[in-house]
Parts: structure tokens; C-alpha cells; sequence
């Protein structure tokens, strides 16, 4: 465990930020599968947009890398384009 005031407070930070980003990844992932299991284009193209969105936003802060979220976007484009 940590013996520096500096260090325990790092463990503190660490573990909330943790947590949240663990809370952002976990809802974008939800979104995703639901946007793949949906078979009305209608809907998917209204869902497509938000789903872009928070996975620009997981990339720019770093919580998954930029090149998986373009993967991502591209696969699910696609995805909406054949329905």
C-alpha cells in the first residue's frame, strides 16, 4: 500500500476515474449492440449518430483507442447501410 500522502490520494483518483470511465465504456458498448441487433433502418439511422458521438468521445479522452473507434463507426455504418 502507499506510504506518501501524495500516493494514497493517487489511489483514490485512480480508482474514481477508473469507475467512470469503466461506466462510459460499459454504456457505449450497450448502445452498440443495441444498435446491431435492431432491424428497423428507420431506427438505426436515428441510433447511428449518438453512437458516432460517444465513441468520438471515448477516443478523444482515451478511453479506447481512436483507430478501434473509427473501426467501430465504420462497421456499424455499414451494418445500417444493408438494413
Amino acid at each position: 500500500m502507499a506510504n506518501h500522502k501524495s500516493a494514497e490520494k493517487r489511489v483514490r483518483q485512480s480508482e474514481k476515474l477508473r469507475l467512470h470511465n469503466k461506466y462510459y465504456a460499459r454504456t457505449t458498448r450497450n448502445l452498440i449492440r443495441k444498435l446491431r441487433g435492431t432491424t428497423e433502418k428507420a431506427e438505426a439511422i436515428e441510433m447511428l449518430p449518438k453512437v458516432s458521438s460517444m465513441l468520438d468521445k471515448l477516443a478523444k479522452k482515451n478511453i479506447i483507442h481512436a483507430n478501434k473507434a473509427a473501426n467501430l463507426k465504420s462497421s456499424l455504418t455499414l451494418h445500417v447501410n444493408k438494413l
